[in-house]
């Protein structure tokens, strides 16, 4: 297979990533289907779609009466054994006038049990692009029960949802519930091979996986910690290459940008739009665009080890010198571990004491300040260390949270909504507040505050049904029941407009059965837009009370609707969003809202360098994670409403997961401090140019 370069900065979704920016070799290239010669159309399964042939390329076009409409391929001898492939690519182009998600379901069969593997992907008008899925493969029986606590296994098994790639029967490439017609063209789909041996299906030879540094033991790639003189070789290295970058021109202390034009001196940063473009404004009064990364700290390697010491080569003595990165968790929303005490090591610290000896600590936190600086980022961002961005040398980030009663009747990823209602929520946000006295509170170095992270806020009815499904000693199931009397007055009248036959507002203060969300849905909507209100009302005066001239940040959003983004506008200096995606180029508020916006989370990763998961925006190789970001922070420095992008995260994960099993390639440096080349090269190039890039020079 060639090398081939593609151009990311023309590139925009999700399509970005998918693209090998760096083809890289691989040892088989089998072609499952071409649409060209002797192809049978009739030997296409379609559903509510019409198919049509054009020179190399299938014509879909997908219409609107099912819910998924789409094509069914066939493997023409009943199955395609593809043990040795790691992705499934296939080639792409939208040709009709809408963005179309695209669905694609792998199906396997054997031993009478079936699996199947779906992914999606985004294409905007025109966009052509080849989209690489990986082939995730079933966990093997006789590591079942051994293998476990992590989101990303060796050789692409999944505890999950692994296919048997011996028994590929069909692919799927649909739509999900579309409101309108689609078309697409494939002209290519293969199975490409891996240079990699496959890891070991019997336990005794496959463990211990782990070495002493926290890297996988079996595999090597470039960059690989084998001993204490790499360590040390590559402090040196890392020194020399920090003395011949220290810094972009045409910054001020804060990061902001000197060259530029001066604004007014507040002392504070605070936000303004200045020429059609919103902005951060530091201390000194100049223009700023926040740059940075998420947990700056020495803590990312932390890994469960109770049931799987033997996963590791060599854990050290606790009453070593590495006894202090030795701790006990019980954090585990999801996974293994969700509910359990565990024992954990964090193999980040214990390789920082390695590289840098006793006096790791203090040397590590001006370390971090200086690489920041070298790398063209300006901020220390969300879940940080104190210890660290408290030495104020580089702007940071506070977070705060209420720590209250929830909204019983809610649900979501990582919990329950809280309660702004119940009196436990402003009194948590005091607390908190309280607690950042002679931290953040009055301090020219802090950007300003989150409250809380990716809470659940669903659609634009949620919150105010998962009230009414909360039992009746609930303050916000309260507040909204009082509402509905002040409104109807009387019982009666509420049952005729809902559907409901409530015998009084008592028995509906009882009731955990929410109405019909149709015949209900302007009392819910209203309520749904007081619960955010109330939410961001409470953060906000709880923020300015302590720090009259701190900015709040936002909550954070991960999954939001209009009617939640519109409340946080109200409320918010800034409104931030963790977006995952390949592009935020074409990023747009709801419509009327006018606010600037933070990017609080975002990364890409790969496989190619020990890992297990790519994180949450897969890429083909580091080559290509380097092309992404830049493609990515061009795209936010284009958008008018973005005043900062801060990555996810500092360092690398651990190979075996964290708590919740999280082990994703998404650090700018690896479990061994060493950064990866190719990322911060590609950091530099968009901090060191940000400014005029902003600025449209």
């Amino acid at each position: 297979m060639k090398h081939r370069q593609i151009r990311f900065a023309q590139i925009s979704g999700l399509a970005a990533a998918c693209i090998l920016a760096t083809a890289t070799a691989c040892i088989a290239d089998e072609v499952l289907f071409r649409f060209d010669g002797d192809f049978d159309l009739a030997s296409v399964e379609a559903r509510d779609t019409q198919l049509l042939r054009r020179g190399k390329a299938l014509r879909v076009t997908t219409g609107h009466r099912i819910e998924w409409p789409g094509i069914t391929l066939e493997a023409p001898d009943g199955r395609w054994d593809l043990s040795g492939a790691e992705y499934l690519t296939i080639d792409l182009e939208n040709v009709g006038t809408g963005e179309a998600k695209i669905f694609c379901r792998i199906d396997s069969a054997s031993g009478g049990s079936s699996e199947q593997l779906t992914e999606s992907i985004e294409l905007k008008p025109g966009q052509k692009m080849t989209w690489r899925i990986r082939l995730r493969k079933k966990l093997p029986e006789q590591l079942r029960g051994k293998l476990f606590g992590m989101r990303g296994y060796p050789g692409g098994w999944d505890e999950r949802r692994g296919i048997d790639p011996a028994h590929v029967t069909q692919l799927l490439l649909f739509m999900v519930r579309p409101t309108e017609d689609h078309v697409f063209e494939v002209t290519g789909i293969r199975a490409i091979g891996s240079d990699a041996a496959s890891p070991s299906a019997d336990a005794e030879k496959l463990f211990p996986m782990i070495d002493r540094y926290g890297q996988y033991a079996p595999k090597d790639w470039p960059g690989k910690t084998k001993s204490a003189d790499d360590l040390t070789q590559r402090r040196r290295q890392e020194a020399a290459d920090l003395k011949a970058h220290a810094a972009p021109d045409g910054w001020n202390q804060y990061g902001g940008w000197q060259a530029g034009p001066q604004r007014e001196v507040t002392g504070r940063f605070r936000a303004e739009k200045v020429q059609g473009k919103w902005w951060l404004v530091d201390p000194e009064g100049r223009l700023f665009w926040s740059h940075g990364a998420d947990c700056v700290r020495s803590t990312s390697g932390y890994t469960p080890i109770t049931d799987r010491e033997h996963w590791f080569v060599e854990l050290p003595a606790k009453d070593s010198r590495f006894g202090p990165f030795y701790g006990r968790g019980s954090w585990a929303p999801h996974g293994y571990y969700q509910g359990k005490r565990y024992e954990t090591f964090n193999f980040t610290g214990a390789n920082l004491l390695r590289k840098y000896g006793e006096a790791w600590r203090p040397q590590y936190a001006e370390l971090c300040h200086r690489r920041l600086r070298s790398w063209g980022m300006n901020t220390v961002a969300n879940w940080s260390d104190p210890e660290i961005y408290l030495l104020r040398k580089t702007p940071y980030t506070a977070n705060i949270g209420a720590g209250s009663k929830q909204i019983e009747g809610s649900q979501g990823y990582w919990g329950k909504f809280p309660d702004p209602f119940d009196p436990s929520f402003a009194e948590g946000l005091k607390r908190s507040m309280a607690a950042e006295k002679d931290k953040a509170v009055g301090d020219r170095w802090c950007v300003g505050y989150f409250v809380s992270n990716e809470l659940s806020w669903g659609d634009e009815l949620s919150l105010a049904t998962a009230t009414l499904a909360s039992p009746p000693e609930q303050a916000a199931k309260g507040i909204f029941v009082d509402d509905l009397r002040q409104k109807y007055t009387a019982i009666g009248k509420l049952n005729e407009i809902w559907g409901t036959k409530h015998a009084s507002w008592d028995a509906l203060l009882e009731s955990t059965t929410p109405p019909d969300q149709k015949k209900a849905r302007e009392d819910l909507e209203a309520f749904y837009t007081r619960v955010a209100e109330q939410y961001f009302r409470l953060c906000r005066e709880a923020i300015k009370a302590a720090d009259p001239q701190g900015l709040y940040l936002g909550c954070r959003f991960a999954w939001a609707n209009d009617r939640a983004v519109r409340a946080s506008a109200k409320y918010c200096d800034v409104v931030s969003f963790n977006k995952y995606d390949y592009s935020v180029a074409d990023f747009r508020l709801p419509d009327g809202v006018d606010k600037p916006v933070v990017i609080g989370e975002f990364h890409f990763g790969a496989l190619d360098r020990g890992m297990f998961h790519t994180g949450l925006k897969p890429v083909a190789d580091q080559a290509a994670r380097a092309e992404a970001y830049k493609s990515y922070v061009r795209g936010a420095l284009a958008n008018p409403w973005i005043v900062g992008t801060h990555w996810f995260q500092y360092g690398d994960q651990a190979t075996t997961g964290r708590g919740d099993g999280e082990n994703y390639q998404i650090g700018l440096l690896d479990i061994c401090d060493t950064p990866y080349p190719e990322t911060v090269t590609a950091v530099r190039a968009v901090g060191y140019d940000m400014y005029r890039v902003r600025a449209g020079e």
